[in-house]
């Protein structure tokens, strides 16, 4: 999908990078760079970006800092359809209130997670989902069970997308098993790969996007892989996929805001520091990513 082909219909389609939001020594956002690297992202490949996610931080950002990046990434990309911000809170009102701001900045649609806050059973699931549907955008369901101990399963995601009230979903299980079913179950609903690490093993399966972490420090080679691999061209995707899966794995870490960062500061791109309780890289970790992300550079990944 080249940038010229890019669908208005189905937005979330494509690579779709969950921007990491550059910060100043002081821990204060620098939109100026932020804005700058909308426009890099795009200029390089990738479809679209999704600000205030788990790789931007949203949960320590102010409400006024929160809203100011969705309007800063509207106006980077010169087209709204282009931004999916994350609308992810503690509750189903504030969630949709986040999705009515997105509404009225222009964007496309919208990034949910079930209730970050309470362990949600499948009709408290589906209450949540109808509720910031209700805002208007389309909505892509987030499953990420790990961290919200809510497991947005084939058979509930058939459910929502039944319902209506979801259009896709990133997946961010890392069981590439579940893309089978979900697709017998759900065949109208768009699967977006959510982990870095399965991309490859995704797009065999059929996926529709890919929500990507790594894009943030090497977007041209993450759109090159992801349309190699979504056109089957196996040839091209594998040894491009082996070269930068050194990398790719840290998305699926606790520590992924950190080195996605620290990558990002290597590779020429603002990344900066990140907000406690998150704190820097040390030790092997750092060591590692370090070592991985100089390689890339070196070898020419850009």
């Amino acid at each position: 999908m080249s940038i010229n082909s890019w669908n208005h219909e189905h937005p979330w389609r494509g690579v779709m990078v969950a921007t990491a939001l550059p910060l100043r020594d002081d821990l204060s956002i620098d939109h100026d760079a932020y804005a700058a690297h909308v426009r890099h992202l795009l200029d390089q490949g990738c479809d679209g970006v999704v600000p205030n996610g788990s790789l931007g931080e949203y949960q320590s950002l102010t409400a006024d800092e929160r809203a100011r990046v969705v309007r800063t990434a509207v106006e980077a990309a010169g087209d709204g359809a282009r931004v999916m911000p994350g609308v992810s809170a503690y509750g189903s009102t504030e969630a949709r209130r986040w999705a009515e701001h997105a509404a009225e900045a222009g964007c496309g649609s919208v990034l949910l997670l079930p209730p970050t806050a309470y362990r949600a059973d499948d009709r408290a699931v589906l209450a949540h989902y109808a509720e910031v549907a209700a805002a208007g955008l389309p909505v892509v369901a987030y499953n990420n069970p790990t961290d919200t101990r809510t497991d947005l399963t084939p058979g509930l995601l058939a459910r929502l997308y039944d319902a209506g009230h979801i259009a896709a979903v990133k997946d961010f299980s890392g069981d590439v098993r579940r893309a089978w079913e979900l697709a017998e179950r759900a065949p109208g609903l768009d699967l977006l790969a959510g982990a870095d690490d399965v991309l490859l093993e995704l797009a065999v399966a059929g996926i529709k996007g890919w929500i990507a972490g790594y894009a943030n420090a090497f977007p041209a080679d993450c759109a090159a892989l992801y349309r190699a691999a979504v056109a089957g061209d196996l040839e091209t995707a594998r040894p491009l996929y082996a070269a930068l899966h050194p990398l790719l794995r840290w998305d699926s870490r606790t520590e992924f805001v950190q080195a996605i960062k620290l990558s990002m500061d290597l590779a020429g791109r603002p990344g900066g520091p990140v907000r406690p309780p998150r704190l820097p890289l040390t030790g092997d970790a750092e060591s590692a990513v370090r070592a991985a992300t100089e390689k890339a550079v070196a070898d020419g990944r850009r």
